[in-house]
């Protein structure tokens, strides 16, 4: 049982310290910017997910991506990551997930959308913060690195990210990437 304990947190630290890894080596080991097509980076995504999609029954729609100037494996982090978060914290019905991207001013602004558990706004300011978590380990797995990587990737490509939601009524991340 001891044994067990300390393999579990074994584990955990490994992946805690992969995690600060990522976080520390998105300014210094980014690749340069160049012309990126989102619609391809959605489908590498969505095959990296395909178990989670098919146990969980995820229904994902989604728009015509456009091409950015990005970094292709960041934005690939950047929407596995919110995806991989609507599936997680999906309520009782099956994950729906809606992707999408508009030009405005400017920018592209995408949108993440789900019907999961949601996000009480007394919260918004901690998720994107390093090792914030609103749930314990026990109820979802993570080490609550995910949307501070999200977050200083976005910034990386010029951008911002936010989420609107109602606890109990899905949430929406929004992100922005300059149009060029």
């Amino acid at each position: 049982e001891f044994i067990g304990y300390a393999v579990d947190g074994a584990r955990r630290m490994q992946t805690l310290i992969q995690d600060l890894l990522a976080y520390a080596r998105v300014d210094t080991r980014g690749r340069p910017l160049e012309p990126t097509d989102c619609e391809d980076v959605l489908e590498s995504v969505l095959s990296n997910l395909k178990v989670a999609i098919e146990e969980t029954h995820t229904v994902i729609e989604h728009e015509r991506l456009p091409v950015v100037q990005g970094d292709v494996v960041q934005l690939t982090q950047v929407f596995q990551n919110l995806i991989g978060n609507a599936i997680k914290f999906h309520g009782k019905v099956p994950p729906r997930i809606q992707i999408g991207a508009k030009l405005e001013n400017d920018e592209w602004v995408f949108h993440v959308k789900d019907n999961g558990i949601g996000i009480d706004p007394k919260n918004f300011s901690r998720i994107f913060v390093l090792f914030q978590r609103l749930h314990t380990r026990q109820e979802y797995p993570g080490t609550g690195m995910g949307l501070a990587i999200c977050k200083k990737i976005i910034e990386r490509h010029g951008g911002r990210i936010w989420a609107e939601s109602k606890l109990g009524e899905g949430t929406a991340f929004f992100f922005t990437i300059p149009a060029k």
